[in-house]
């Protein structure tokens, strides 16, 4: 059988809930005005600086380009050893291998672009100096 408490124990253990919270509540809300406005109050050292964006820009391009390259390299490869394959298990194997290397092309010239139009909508710093855009 259960035994319920009687409602005054109820009533004290809601008590000490509610308090718990409200003082945790209270230190967080501490903590984010005294360690947060501080780091807010900052300029982004990485747009700031002089040739950063550029280089990260130029990076982000290299290896999108190269991203692309190989996709082509792994495409025509497949189609090339689709030629002489006889199987049909294995036909099937390299036009899945050409879905997936088509899907990464895709992944790579679309996450640049994405992140900097999300980036500048969602306010983050690095996005609004950046363009990482392929093209």
């Amino acid at each position: 059988m259960k035994t319920e408490n009687p409602p005054s124990t109820t009533w004290l253990r809601q008590l000490e809930t509610s308090r718990f919270l409200r003082q945790g509540l209270t230190v967080t809300i501490g903590v984010l005005l005294v360690a947060v406005t501080p780091v807010l109050a900052q300029t982004d050292p990485v747009c700031t600086a002089s040739k950063i964006p550029t280089m990260l820009e130029g990076f982000f391009e290299i290896t999108t380009a190269f991203g692309v390259l190989g996709v082509a390299l792994i495409w025509q490869g497949d189609s090339l050893v689709e030629m002489f394959t006889i199987g049909v298990d294995e036909k099937r194997t390299l036009k899945r291998h050409k879905r997936t290397a088509l899907k990464s092309a895709v992944i790579l010239l679309v996450l640049g672009p994405l992140y900097t139009v999300a980036g500048s909508i969602m306010g983050l710093p690095l996005a609004s100096c950046i363009n990482l855009a392929p093209w």
